[in-house]
């Protein structure tokens, strides 16, 4: 009974430890203790020992009376094997993308109904946008998820049109009829769009990568909506993808 008491109690000290990181989802930043109190629901003398703890091991790190995610995170998130060898095969070909457009190019890769952005190579533009290495976004709101979700299967397309479609501006596309539309031209075309639906000002243009029968990512180029030119940067965008596919089937 004892042995059992123990695991539990240290099963909810887990759980209380993973509800504070949590909170730092999706954009990272910087949290007061108060701030995590209030977040996590738990008292401020629980998560002051928290986040003792996970200074200690590196997981937060802790700036005058604010915390912050520590380095630990990011070494441990780059070892995940899915998501390192996809990075490692998919860096040259993002390269000669961003080469041929000199504009912000993505990878990224699905996880339930997000999309993981595992790499970036920022354009000469300044853009402000959402996404960022390791970060999350809905599938519905960008290029890239638009793509993974028009080719991850049929079961998966109904699941994410039978929920609540998520906003993130004015112009991402919360009607599912207009989804379906999107996903649609998407498997004809062998392309996915976004226009300012992730980040105000804002265009993509996205093509799936597969190693199998469906998409196990995606890559796509991120333009200022002023000068989208969806049919310049098609070719492009569809090389690199191509290339992708073929280097991960080959296993070089």
């Amino acid at each position: 009974m004892g042995s059992m008491t123990r695991n539990s109690s240290q099963g909810n000290m887990l759980d209380k430890a993973v509800a504070v990181l949590d909170c730092f989802r999706p954009d990272g930043g910087a949290f007061r203790l108060t701030e995590l109190s209030a977040r996590t629901g738990l008292a401020k003398t629980t998560v002051f020992r928290l986040c003792a703890d996970l200074v200690r091991l590196g997981l937060l790190e802790r700036d005058a009376e604010t915390y912050r995610l520590g380095g630990a995170l990011f070494e441990l998130g780059s070892l995940v094997p899915r998501r390192r060898d996809l990075r490692e095969a998919a860096l040259p070909f993002l390269q000669d993308l961003f080469e041929a457009t000199h504009e912000t190019v993505h990878l990224g890769m699905r996880e339930g109904h997000e999309v993981v952005y595992v790499e970036r190579i920022h354009g000469h533009d300044a853009l402000r946008l959402p996404s960022r290495i390791g970060g999350r976004l809905p599938l519905t709101c960008t290029g890239v998820g638009k793509a993974l979700l028009a080719f991850s299967g049929s079961e998966l397309v109904e699941e994410v049109l039978a929920a609540p479609l998520p906003r993130l501006t004015a112009h991402s596309i919360t009607d599912p009829d207009r989804l379906r539309t999107a996903v649609e031209q998407a498997q004809v075309a062998g392309l996915a769009y976004e226009e300012e639906e992730a980040a105000p000002g804002v265009s993509c243009i996205a093509a799936p990568v597969f190693d199998g029968p469906t998409a196990v990512a995606a890559l796509s180029v991120a333009v200022p909506r002023g000068r989208f030119r969806p049919a310049h940067l098609a070719p492009a965008v569809r090389t690199a993808a191509l290339g992708l596919s073929r280097a991960l089937r080959s296993g070089t």
